[in-house]
């Protein structure tokens, strides 16, 4: 009897499958097929210059990455005190392929504009969360800014009052207690530059393309609406003297080693990782802290991974 039934059960189904395929609904869609654009991710429109990474949030927490230089022209590497970029830092430049999945922190990939790289371009759809990739294929919605910006209880290189003080307010809380930590052991930090509007970004890179050229200045700067200062969740540091500030050199400094042992501890990461470059897009900056939360900077530290690894296994970029 159960034979029977199950027969009759299967022609009835089969039959039913052949009429829904005879009307043209229920086909799977091809592998490669991208997901609708109204899944969280707008497309990304082109930006002067350079159509940049956008950006996809980690993990499901909210926040930004950076790797952009500071105001102050320091060194190449990462940022230096002023609003922007400093030395040559690197906003991290994803590898950005991410398939049809959808993206950490609410993004999903699909539907964007194409780089000059080749790599599609996508808008990221919660750039609040905590760990929001923010890199050269994933960009933060136009003029973002958050709502939530402090300014820490830390020294900074700088005396002026500006924009490049400010931190999203749990970041700012985290950072106040990395440098109290590095205090007790004998290092003495002090802020270089942080949240970085996009107008600034953009007056920034602009500089950076007319002095070094576009292709250079890609390395070491983010295209605007690609930098992880402008999520309000990246910190430039360095020691309280300025020396070697967003610069090269700092990674030769006792700062720099104890960053690299504790900034985890505190829900930081260094962005920018040495021997990352290919994954990241940007040159080592052992200077640019970028605030994940402790789960992930602890998960993101124990594994060796950058960012894009832990959000999106990432492909390697092509330089």
């Amino acid at each position: 009897m159960k034979t029977m039934r199950h027969t009759a059960a299967a022609v009835a189904l089969a039959g039913s499958l052949f009429a829904l395929a005879a009307c043209g609904g229920g086909g799977a869609a091809p592998a490669d097929a991208k997901p609708p654009a109204d899944t969280g991710t707008a497309t990304s429109q082109p930006t002067p210059g350079n159509t940049a990474p956008g950006n996809t949030a980690g993990g499901g927490q909210t926040g930004q990455p950076s790797g952009d230089k500071s105001g102050t022209q320091a060194p190449p590497s990462g940022n230096a005190a002023g609003t922007g970029d400093a030395g040559k830092s690197g906003p991290g430049e994803a590898n950005g392929k991410t398939g049809g999945a959808a993206a950490p922190g609410g993004t999903k990939a699909g539907g964007g504009t194409n780089a000059p790289d080749g790599k599609t371009v996508q808008v990221v759809g919660k750039p609040a969360d905590i760990a929001v990739l923010v890199n050269k294929t994933y960009k933060l919605p136009d003029n973002y800014k958050p709502d939530d910006l402090v300014e820490p209880d830390i020294p900074f290189i700088f005396k002026e009052k500006s924009e490049k003080r400010l931190m999203r307010k749990e970041a700012a809380g985290a950072l106040e207690k990395l440098v109290a930590a590095a205090k007790k052991d004998g290092i003495a930090l002090a802020g270089v530059s942080g949240f970085r509007s996009q107008a600034t970004q953009k007056s920034l890179f602009d500089n950076y393309v007319k002095k070094d050229g576009e292709e250079a200045a890609r390395m070491y700067s983010a295209v605007p609406g690609h930098s992880e200062h402008q999520t309000g969740l990246a910190m430039d540091v360095s020691g309280t003297d300025g020396k070697c500030a967003a610069s090269d050199c700092f990674a030769g400094t006792k700062e720099a080693k104890w960053l690299a042992e504790h900034a985890d501890e505190h829900g930081f990461i260094v962005r920018y990782p040495k021997g990352k470059e290919s994954i990241t897009g940007y040159q080592y900056e052992p200077w640019h802290l970028r605030y994940v939360g402790a789960k992930a900077a602890k998960d993101i530290a124990d594994k060796g991974l950058t960012l894009e690894e832990y959000v999106l296994n990432a492909v390697p970029v092509s330089k």
